[in-house]
Formats: structure tokens, sequence, C-alpha cells
């Protein structure tokens, strides 16, 4: 699996509302909807290139369904709404809410050690409970024994609890403990307990074998902007982390269901989208398979996914009952749906987006207090740096942008929808900075030179 714009993969797994059908937008109202996100989308997935497929829901009614670009370049087909998608990292929520699942039925506890459900597993003298937690194998088909073994006796990057760090290992153990518990594999624990209930007709546990209509093959960046066919990765291996695959109106479905009651208590469901508090009482801005975020005082849950071939994103607003997916079948940072997504999204809720920010003129030197590197998680980090005139940004494993002045402690990117403000003491000494991303804030600390 790739790494997609912020850090790749998930952590360990940190009533019913019934509402009445509205009535849809007049059409009018509809049309200036669907011709702003056509200028938004249009010149991102172009006919002839990997695609697009939209869908935005509130209250239950699509205000919006659309495909964009190609669903297969080899043959020609235009992309359609329905098509179906791997998801990459979003499995993580349909992980979560089967732990969450199985705790309300009294079969397990999220302050149940590790060991409990997985006695072999080697925590170094650590207590790690249910609620913590490659290239030359991409085409080995492997057991879920043999995926663990891979990183179990790995050294923890931290004590549990206490910072927080995206990553795929922790919903691989959660799907071993889902098999243990249930006596089902993940496939089909998934499959009786979501899918078949309700009724997720296109949504599945990924086969390379397995005849599933619909589906679309994914690309990867070729040489001068050409395109490539993505590589081969068994889709045993992202396993609980990011195996599955679906489309659009499944994914609404989802939300519907979840917002509904219908799987796990509202009240159940609120702790997956509370985000994780550490030892030093700071916040991860993480929950359970969700991050957790807000945008003009609307709490806003989101997912995005990234693996081989597929970028993925999805973003609910869970009081405004407005649920917003763009799923696309390219694993390219430029074409990453993220940032559109959150545009839409914007314009959905009646809050857009500025068009532009303002970048003020300030004197290059206000920046050589800001030049360094701070760390956002363990193995991520953000370097800032000058270049000339230029105020440069860097993050692990991507490509360097500019970002320009707000202010003396402000800068925003062009690139993507994020914004850096940097932090001092009582001092005035640079201690930390904060990066905003698609609504989500993530503190960083400044690394010592």
């Amino acid at each position: 699996m790739r790494k997609s714009s912020a850090i790749l993969f998930g952590l360990v797994l940190l009533t019913a509302l019934s509402f009445a059908r509205p009535i849809p937008p007049a059409p009018a109202a509809q049309d200036v909807l669907l011709s702003r996100i056509d200028a938004i989308l249009s010149p991102a997935y172009k006919a002839g290139e990997p695609g697009a497929a939209l869908l935005i829901q509130k209250d239950g009614q699509a205000l919006a369904r659309k495909a964009y670009g190609t669903a297969d370049l080899e043959l020609g087909i235009a992309l359609e709404p329905d098509m179906v998608f791997r998801i990459g990292s979003m499995t993580k929520q349909f992980t979560a809410v089967s732990i969450l699942m199985l705790m309300e039925q009294g079969k397990l506890a999220l302050n149940d050690p590790l060991t409990k459900f997985l006695p072999d597993y080697p925590l170094q003298g650590r207590t790690v409970t249910v609620e913590h937690e490659w290239l030359p194998l991409w085409r080995n088909d492997m057991t879920v024994a043999e995926i663990i073994a891979l990183f179990k006796d790995k050294p923890f990057d931290f004590e549990p609890g206490e910072k927080w760090a995206y990553n795929n290992s922790g919903y691989i153990l959660l799907g071993a403990i889902i098999e243990k518990v249930s006596g089902l594999t993940y496939e089909a624990f998934l499959q009786k307990n979501l899918f078949d209930p309700l009724g997720l007709k296109h949504t599945y546990y990924g086969s390379s074998t397995r005849i599933i209509p619909r589906r679309i093959p994914g690309y990867g960046p070729g040489p001068n902007g050409t395109f490539l066919n993505a590589e081969y990765l068994s889709m045993t291996q992202p396993y609980a982390a990011g195996s599955l695959l679906s489309n659009v109106d499944d994914l609404a479905a989802w939300n519907d269901a979840l917002l509904a009651g219908k799987l796990i208590k509202r009240e159940t469901l609120e702790k997956a989208w509370t985000p994780y508090k550490l030892k030093d009482g700071s916040s991860s801005g993480y929950g359970y398979g969700w991050s957790i975020g807000d945008y003009e005082g609307h709490r806003m849950i989101r997912h995005g996914g990234g693996i081989n071939g597929f970028s993925t994103d999805g973003i609910l607003f869970p009081e405004d009952k407005l649920f917003v997916t763009l799923l696309t079948n390219s694993a390219i940072p430029a074409r990453a749906p993220e940032p559109y997504g959150m545009k839409i999204a914007a314009i959905a809720l009646g809050k857009p987006m500025p068009e532009t920010r303002t970048a003020i003129t300030v004197d290059p030197k206000i920046f050589d207090p800001y030049v360094g590197e701070y760390e956002l998680a363990p193995g991520f980090s953000i370097k800032f740096f000058r270049q000339g005139a230029k105020f440069m940004t860097q993050a692990s494993g991507q490509a360097a942008f500019e970002i320009f002045p707000e202010s003396e402690t402000k800068f925003f990117l062009k690139v993507v929808d994020g914004q850096v403000e940097f932090v001092k003491d009582a001092a005035g000494k640079v201690t930390g900075m904060v990066l905003t991303q698609n609504g989500r804030k993530m503190p960083g600390q400044r690394l010592a030179k």
C-alpha cells in the first residue's frame, strides 16, 4: 500500500434516530450544485484518464451522484457511479464496528489485554489492550499468522497510550481478535453480520480470483504523465486494515445504518467518534477507525484510503446528516480525492471554502525562526526551509511545496487544503506547529537540531 497525503494506514482500535424523508431540493438548486461540482471534478478526472465516482447524500436523499473519467483505460470504458473500487483504509471503520458489536454482545471488552485473544503475542513487558491496538512480498498470499509474524517482534515506537501513530498492524491484530472471538474468518464475519443484514450487495472482501460485478482496475503513475496498471497486491495482506471493495451507494447505506443504530447503539458509535486521549491529556484526533475533525463548527467524521491503484475519501457530518464520498481508480498524489472531496462537502454544507487565500508580503527573514523539522507522529515529520525568498515545506516521503504567508505566524499551501500555524512559548521561542488539513488539526513538536 502507498503513502497518501498525510500518513499511511491505521491504528489499533483505539439510539437509533428516525428521520422523516425530506423534500428533495428544487431542481434549480440541484443544477447549481452539479454545476459547481463539475467545475471542480471535470478538470481533475478527464475522459481517457483514470476517474472518480461521487455521491453526496443528505437526509437519505442523493443530492448528486455522478462519475468522471475512465473506468478501464485498455477497454476505453467510461466510469459509472455504481462501479466497485478498492477502498483501502476505509476498511478500518468496518473492523472497528465489528469489534464494538462483539463488545455489545459481551464477547470482549475494550480493556481486555491483547494476550487474552493472542496468548503468544510478544508484548515486551508492556500492556496493550484491544483499544490500543513489504514490497517483495506483495504477490504472496499470506495467512493472518504470517502477516502478524512480519511485525510482532519489531520494537515498540513508544509506550501504549503515550503517543499516536497511523499504522496498519493494529487493525491486523483486531481482525485476528474478531476471528478468535467469533469463530468465523474476518471475511465471513463481515458478510454475515454487516453486509448481508444491511443489504450491501456491492461490498466485498478483496479477492483476485472471485468474479466481482462492476469491479474496475486501478492505475499508478507512468513516465511523462502517463498511467500504468497498478502493481499486484495480494488482498490477504491488507486484511482487516484495507482489504475491502465497495461503491458509493453501499458506503452511503453503511453510514445511514450507523446513524440509525442498526448495527450498534448510538452511544457505542459515539465512542468510535470520540478522539482518543493520550496519557498527557492531548487528543490524538483519531477515534476507532475514523479521523475526527471540525469544519466551520460542524463535527466531521472522516476517513480515506490509499491502496495500489486506488485512492478514496468519505466525509460524514453526523449532525447535518450529510455524507460525501469520492472514490478514484488511481493512486497518484496529484489526483488524490481529499482536497476535492472537502471542497465539495463544504459546498454541500452551505459553507464553501474560500476559492483563494490571500498571501501577504513579508520580509523573508521572518521565516528563519521556523526553519527545522517537526514530528507529527513516529516516522512522520514535516520540514520547513527557505529556498531563496520562498518558504518551503516537505513531509516525509513527499515532494517539497511552497507555502505562502497569511500572517507572520500562519501559512497555507495551494496544492492541498492545508494551513500551518507556528507555536511559540512565553519567551517567543518556536516550540511546535499545527497543521490543519481537510478540517483536521495535527500538532507537531519541533525536533532538536
